[in-house]
């Protein structure tokens, strides 16, 4: 298939085309159809006949190439072999991913829960016990394929594209400058007082909004972005509200952590300058993906100067809290 027709495919993908595709991989489909909170891949809840549902993926073209899902695929194996409750694709006939005329997909079992409760300390333990697992398994290898978290990906590539495409409005582009130019130096400023971090295959994009809790029980899901880069990454967006607030949050994920995998402190120091990273990633990200319909709908107020001058003050924000000692945490 061509590039072209597979990204027109995807911009068009429609109900009958989803049920159409599953049924050519053997499901039997009952009808019941569900979209799921994704924008960058197209994700479905698809109801089987007497049976379970199952979730569709249907991969964005051009964003990753098959062999960089398949080490995507391979690791949640990996993980799932480890007894860590991630959910694999579904192996089909020897493989977990499937061409099915215009489309990549890949077919998982659908669980249930809700996000996670960041007040219920426990409940970071446990967490913290889960991703330590996974750093176990991630720091056996190396992706062959998959980049790291890096200032230069997620940083200088961000800005510069935003700015090449004249996403930034003419009344702010001198204030936005001003700030990425300092926020990298504020970054960088951050890697260098951590020291030398090692990278390891990390989750990527670990948030609340990718772990399911069911009662006592907690699934991790997507794993689409899973790159290299420092352990912490796994680790911060599980911390949310001020200083004081966030210290207990660090203390009880970092206690079951340590339960499994040592932490090093020193990635402390990375906290605010992965999540500057992550703001200026996604503006980016918004931009790259402007031309999408859904993207348009489900964002409607990104090209608006409303949002610029909230992204940019977001931005200066980051460059005091850089300055700022990283979070405290007794390592007993």
């Amino acid at each position: 298939m061509s590039d072209n027709a597979a990204t027109l495919a995807f911009a068009d993908l429609q109900p009958e085309d989803i049920v159409a595709t599953l049924e050519e991989l053997g499901f039997e489909c009952d009808g019941r159809f569900l979209a799921l909170n994704s924008y960058e891949n197209r994700v479905y809840q698809i109801g089987i006949e007497d049976d379970k549902p199952v979730v569709a993926k249907f991969y964005r073209p051009g964003r990753w190439d098959d062999r960089s899902i398949h080490e995507e695929h391979q690791f949640s194996v990996d993980l799932a072999a480890q007894e860590i409750p991630v959910v694999p694709p579904i192996d089909l006939d020897g493989n977990t991913l499937k061409h099915v005329g215009d489309y990549r997909l890949a077919v998982f079992e659908c669980r249930g829960g809700r996000a996670p409760d960041l007040d219920n300390y426990e409940l970071l333990t446990q967490l913290g016990r889960l991703v330590a697992r996974i750093h176990l398994e991630g720091e056996r290898t190396r992706f062959e394929f998959r980049p790291s978290i890096d200032i230069e990906s997620y940083g200088v590539q961000s800005i510069d594209y935003l700015l090449e495409n004249e996403f930034i409005p003419e009344q702010n582009c001198e204030a936005y400058e001003t700030t990425v130019e300092l926020v990298l130096d504020g970054v960088e400023a951050c890697f260098e007082r951590s020291g030398n971090t090692r990278e390891i295959r990390l989750h990527g994009d670990f948030h609340p909004g990718n772990v399911l809790v069911n009662e006592d029980r907690l699934h991790i899901v997507d794993l689409d972005d899973c790159r290299h880069g420092p352990a912490v990454q796994d680790l911060w967006m599980f911390l949310s509200g001020d200083r004081e607030e966030q210290t207990p949050q660090l203390e009880a994920l970092l206690n079951g952590y340590q339960s499994f995998r040592r932490f090093d402190a020193r990635e402390l120091h990375l906290v605010e300058a992965l999540r500057s990273l992550r703001i200026m990633h996604y503006a980016a990200w918004l931009a790259r993906r402007w031309e999408d319909p859904a993207f348009k709908v489900a964002f409607p107020w990104f090209d608006s100067p409303r949002y610029w001058d909230d992204h940019i003050l977001a931005l200066r924000e980051q460059v005091a809290l850089m300055q700022e000692p990283p979070l405290e945490w007794r390592d007993f």
